[in-house]
């Protein structure tokens, strides 16, 4: 049986892309939308339903290594957990991985994805780091925002003021401000604390 399985995590990424990648067509499909890559393998919903319906001869195909775990090593567990039941794994652009010296090209190609998620890690600290000291010393970012993360669309003082004094509902205001209703939330909260 022909099996595929699609993890995408982030809004640039599209189950659809990785479809069309891997071809097709597949007799199930197995998919975790949302559903970040520092998550196990066998702890997210798609995945674990696969595991449980996978059996011997079939071949499950992904898109990319790091689809298959975490980091290096429970990659290489949920490649050994299936290779073990005695599934095919195809991965785009490598092809199908089996014993011996496709689990050690896996093994190495499951470290570099690790190596290569802590450098992100790595550089986007460094990135927050020199805005923080950016933003302490001239009121910018290095980038030349005034603060970290987005920029706020409405000033929380106002916001809070203007629904203290319509006393109008967490909706109304957020309605009022176009803002989103847990916005709206977090400014009264942060108002309350002070």
């Amino acid at each position: 049986m022909r099996i595929a399985y699609y993890r995408v995590s982030t809004g640039d990424q599209s189950v659809a892309a990785k479809k069309q990648a891997l071809g097709g067509p597949f007799d199930r499909e197995y998919e975790d939308v949302g559903v970040s890559g520092g998550v196990m393998a066998s702890d997210r919903p798609g995945f674990a339903k696969l595991l449980d319906q996978v059996r011997a001869g079939d071949t499950v195909y992904v898109y990319a290594v790091d689809r298959l775990g975490r980091d290096a090593l429970d990659v290489q567990h949920t490649v050994r957990r299936l290779l073990d039941a005695g599934v095919t794994l195809n991965i785009h652009g490598l092809g199908a991985i089996g014993r011996g010296v496709g689990e050690l090209i896996l093994a190495v190609l499951a470290q570099v994805a690790d190596m290569e998620r802590g450098r992100i890690r790595e550089r986007t600290e460094a990135g927050r780091a020199a805005a923080r000291t950016s933003l302490q010393a001239t009121g910018k970012t290095h980038r030349g925002k005034e603060s970290l993360g987005r920029p706020r669309s409405s000033d929380a003082a106002e916001v809070v003021q203007w629904r203290s004094a319509n006393e109008a509902s967490i909706k109304a205001t957020a309605k009022h401000f176009s803002l989103s209703e847990a916005t709206v939330k977090r400014y009264c909260a942060s108002a309350k604390k002070t």
